[in-house]
């Protein structure tokens, strides 16, 4: 039974980080926890938030704070939601579905991965209205397009096309590891079964994780990086990326801009945003943090088009410091995952909970009594 006290006392997400790794065979926690190669890009993304200084002001009555937002349409209670993580049911058992389900209860969009262990409709059917679609882009086109069109019948409103995985990242961890999808009994798995009895009964209680929506291509995959070259194709371009937005008649999202003129261009082929991520660290062993890529991002597209911020944030004053930068919203994969590995739904709940409560100890601490009324002047040292 999780430990619901345990729970109470983490104060933070890096302490939920620490329950669900005594929790979660080495294997499974690294799938999610582990970066590309010696994971500096992962650990830059985190770390360079805290050199993005605000100035508070006082004398301000912040009494009612409202984090409220409205984006593409649609109004939600917080300014940040549920990043697209693949295979997440590897992590913690029925981690889709109770994360689906709780950014429905609290009023935030959850992201739900072409790559996740539960299919598309099921999500969306969890998520309550509140479901975006993530998708990786096959170098089978009939596999794409069966996707959008699954979507589409799903009623996803919010499609997301992830641009930054051109070839799949080099992840050390899991190669020490030997991942395998599905997964392999090899001794090292088994030692880490038996270390976890509580991940083990609750994996046989939901099932051996796989990605459900391409589980009749993937019968013969045998490693992660086989599952890769299925999810993604190195031809992907402006051209694919323009017929993309001709096809799909929602909002369009591109996720994985680091550079100011892939920015423009998508705002100029009418994409309706883009997601400055660099895939958390886990796919790209170089680069800028995403926070550092902001703000000429930001100012090359001057207002055209939404931008969100993804890869780093553990903090509620992070997603101000985005704010801050010019970006409209956040979205938060690990720290979300860190608790429902670390408690399931209470977990998952504590997380979203630290993060608000962070974010409103944080507008009042700044000044400010509405998360839309945050920008650039709250910079320390403004651009």
């Amino acid at each position: 039974m999780v430990n619901l006290m345990g729970l109470d006392r983490a104060a933070c997400i890096d302490d939920l980080r620490s329950i669900a790794k005594r929790r979660i065979p080495r294997f499974a926690f690294d799938l999610v926890d582990g970066g590309a190669e010696s994971e500096r890009n992962m650990r830059r993304n985190s770390a360079a938030f805290e050199e993005v200084e605000l100035t508070p002001r006082y004398m301000v009555d912040v009494s009612d704070i409202d984090t409220r937002v409205t984006l593409f349409g649609q109004r939600f209670d917080v300014p940040f939601g549920m990043a697209p993580i693949g295979m997440l049911n590897a992590f913690w058992p029925g981690a889709d579905l109770t994360l689906a389900r709780l950014c429905a209860q609290r009023n935030m969009p959850y992201i739900a991965s072409s790559a996740a262990s539960t299919t598309l409709e099921q999500l969306a059917e969890a998520a309550e209205g509140n479901g975006w679609f993530q998708l990786y882009v096959s170098s089978d086109s009939n596999v794409t397009e069966g996707l959008i069109a699954r979507a589409e019948a799903a009623d996803y409103k919010v499609m997301l096309v992830t641009a930054d995985v051109p070839a799949a990242g080099k992840r050390d961890r899991d190669i020490r590891n030997q991942l395998a999808v599905p997964f392999r009994i090899t001794p090292q798995v088994l030692a880490g079964l038996i270390a976890n009895p509580r991940w083990s009964l609750e994996t046989l209680r939901h099932g051996k994780p796989n990605i459900a929506n391409y589980a009749d291509l993937l019968q013969s995959a045998t490693s992660y990086a086989d599952v890769q070259k299925t999810l993604i194709t190195p031809g992907f371009t402006w051209d694919d990326l323009k017929r993309l937005r001709d096809r799909w008649k929602g909002p369009l999202l591109v996720k994985g801009i680091l550079h100011a003129a892939d920015a423009v261009k998508c705002a100029e082929l009418g994409c309706d945003g883009i997601v400055v991520s660099n895939h958390g660290g886990r796919q790209v062993a170089f680069g800028p943090p995403t926070i550092e890529a902001l703000p000429p991002i930001a100012k090359a597209v001057g207002g055209r088009i939404k931008i969100i911020l993804d890869s780093g944030i553990r903090r509620g004053a992070d997603i101000l410091r985005a704010k801050a930068l010019e970006a409209d919203f956040a979205l938060s994969g690990r720290a979300l995952a860190y608790g429902v590995g670390a408690g399931g739904a209470p977990g998952a709940h504590r997380a979203m909970e630290i993060l608000h409560l962070e974010l409103v100890r944080a507008l009042g601490q700044l000044g400010v009594a509405a998360y839309d009324d945050v920008g650039p002047s709250a910079l320390t040292s403004p651009l």
